[in-house]
């Protein structure tokens, strides 16, 4: 079998645990989130092999790119020639896939998904674990598949064990199958602890004023766009800084106004230095679909660095944050004035008070707490026969 191309670093070796293959939409370099605070650290004590979506940018025939970013973790992404569709996008796949696996002798112990759209890539792959890490609902994303939602009955029939990133979304997938479990996206305190040291501001926001109000993350549909243009009307003297790749909006939609300012998108090391700039942590979500079962990681992390909060009706916010005077919730008509309410906040008090809860969690703590839920399966095997296909599959799921 022919080797996989483009490997950046060297192969190796096997590891007695097993190797964990994981399925993501999301690109390794994209913003740094759930998936990778959880491989990484499962990467401490088996390989891990990142198999993102393909790119369609491959001059001649398909090729692999295999990077090893840290020790044990391998990020692989498929490049497809750009005429590339259909079938052929799958069965191309999965020959990059059979090429990985000839390369670095994989063995998977455990295969995870975030993402159901992969499930038919990995039809007839064997593993002794198979995990669906459902950390949104993205079946209600602009522009999500119609068959995702197919492919998903499909994925609950093959998993093991579903994790899900927050609990208005455990409430909406624990009927659909007997092992669901609630383990929010966590924060790592003492990287953020670093935004409350006095410091210099980055280049691209020092020369900006305070007060300060500021976002990061993606900038999409999720965002109430005329409710950031209202804000920035109600109060003029307030900076608003947003942080983040901008994807499914048109750049030229976004409200521009003197004391609006979209500095573009962030890398994790980058994000304490400036928060330890702002006076007020945002989260202007709208209330919609795509908002309606999300559990916000940087709430968390707000907390962590010190700072006031504001934020939409959130479900996911509002309990336990909001109920606990964490963060500061309001609508349009009371957005500008829970800001106000924010930057009155006693700091002192309020850290108190976030360092609390912050304490009672970690990206360890929940790493570990899903390393135990899978070691307690007891070699349970899959529920239905391995080879089974999607559209069996499918078809068994749509009728019960």
């Amino acid at each position: 079998m022919q080797r996989t191309r483009n490997v950046r670093a060297g192969r190796d070796e096997p590891h007695a645990s097993g190797d964990l293959l994981c399925f993501s939409h999301l690109r390794w370099g994209f913003v740094y989130q759930r998936p990778n605070h959880l491989m990484a650290r499962f990467a401490r004590i088996r390989r891990v092999f990142f198999f993102e979506e393909p790119v369609f940018d491959a001059p001649g025939e398909p090729r692999l790119h295999v990077e090893r970013v840290e020790d044990g973790l391998h990020v692989c992404v498929p490049h497809l020639p750009p005429h590339a569709s259909g079938a052929g996008v799958l069965a191309a796949q999965r020959a990059l896939l059979d090429e990985l696996a000839d390369a670095h002798a994989l063995r998977p112990e455990v295969l995870w998904f975030y993402t159901p759209m992969a499930l038919e890539l990995a039809d007839g792959l064997h593993a002794r674990r198979v995990v669906y890490d459902c950390m949104d609902e993205l079946s209600a994303f602009a522009g999500a598949p119609p068959r995702l939602r197919e492919l998903e009955r499909a994925l609950f029939e093959r998993a093991h064990i579903v994790f899900t990133g927050g609990h208005s979304l455990y409430e909406s997938k624990r009927r659909h199958h007997p092992r669901v479990h609630a383990l929010p996206s966590s924060v790592e305190p003492e990287h953020y602890l670093r935004a409350r040291v006095p410091q210099d501001d980055p280049p691209d926001q020092a020369s900006i004023p305070h007060p300060r109000a500021g976002y990061f993350g993606v900038i999409d549909e999720r965002l109430d766009l005329s409710l950031i243009e209202q804000l920035a009307d109600a109060r003029p003297d307030l900076q608003l800084v947003f942080l983040g790749p901008i994807v499914k909006v048109d750049p030229n939609a976004l409200p521009r106004r003197p004391n609006l300012h979209w500095l573009g998108m962030k890398k994790y090391e980058e994000l304490p230095s400036y928060l330890a700039g702002w006076d007020v942590a945002l989260m202007p979500f709208a209330l919609n679909e795509a908002t309606r079962f999300i559990s916000p990681t940087k709430t968390l992390e707000y907390l962590a660095a010190g700072l006031p909060v504001v934020s939409t009706a959130i479900r996911d916010v509002v309990r336990p944050y909001g109920e606990r005077g964490l963060v500061h919730v309001a609508d349009a008509s009371t957005f500008a004035h829970a800001v106000d309410e924010a930057r009155a906040t006693d700091r002192a008090r309020h850290r108190a008070a976030a360092d609390a809860f912050v304490a009672r969690t970690s990206w360890d703590s929940t790493w570990n707490r899903m390393r135990e839920l899978i070691e307690a399966l007891d070699d349970v095997r899959e529920r239905n026969a391995p080879q089974v296909s999607i559209g069996e599959d499918a078809a068994r799921c749509s009728t019960t």
